[in-house]
């Protein structure tokens, strides 16, 4: 989605010319945070290279409940489009470069892109599916069935993600992972 809407954008140069410099990129370092729980999100971030993870603190633990890797967007939609404090955090995994854009220069590309809009719309439909299923999977699921899950769905979490993130998305402890993982075959 974004890559098509920024090549869009640089055709019209009249338009490229006013959002070009919307698009901020810029190089974050491992655990750089984008958004705190409980502040409204201002922006939504594309990932260029990296990975980025979101998670909310639960009585002094930081809980993961989605992954991100290249070419994905990442936000608190409903923190973005509500102005409403985020329930959870975005912050990097590994050194990332990301690309971000705010509320109101995004609302505009809407205005003078709208096919872009249904495009959007499309992805939000795409992630509420997606945290639908993650939401069954948590409820009838075993740990060990959601962790093979991710090696045949989503091979790259587990070659990139560090196991402690792995085991809090899974819903399990690292040592419970870590057995899980010893329990071949898989």
């Amino acid at each position: 989605m974004f890559d098509k809407l920024i090549n869009t954008i640089k055709e019209d140069k009249k338009n490229w010319a006013r959002f070009h410099e919307a698009f901020i990129e810029r190089e974050i370092d491992s655990k750089t945070i984008l958004l705190r729980e409980g502040e409204p999100a201002k922006n939504i971030y594309f990932i260029k290279k990296g990975c980025l993870r979101e998670w909310f603190n639960k009585d002094g633990k930081d809980i993961t409940f989605q992954f991100f890797l290249e070419g994905q967007p990442v936000a608190s939609i409903d923190s973005f489009m509500s102005n409403k404090p985020s329930l959870f955090t975005i912050e990097s995994i590994e050194p990332s470069t990301i690309i971000s854009i705010g509320k109101e220069d995004f609302s505009e590309l809407f205005k003078i892109y709208p096919e872009f809009k249904d495009q959007f719309h499309d992805f939000i439909f795409q992630r509420f599916s997606n945290y639908g299923l993650l939401f069954l999977s948590r409820i009838k699921d075993t740990p060990k069935e959601r962790y093979m899950d991710l090696i045949n769905n989503h091979p790259e979490i587990i070659k990139r993600i560090p196991q402690h993130y792995i085991a809090s998305f899974l819903g399990i402890t690292p040592i419970s992972l870590s057995r899980i993982r010893n329990r071949k075959p898989y």
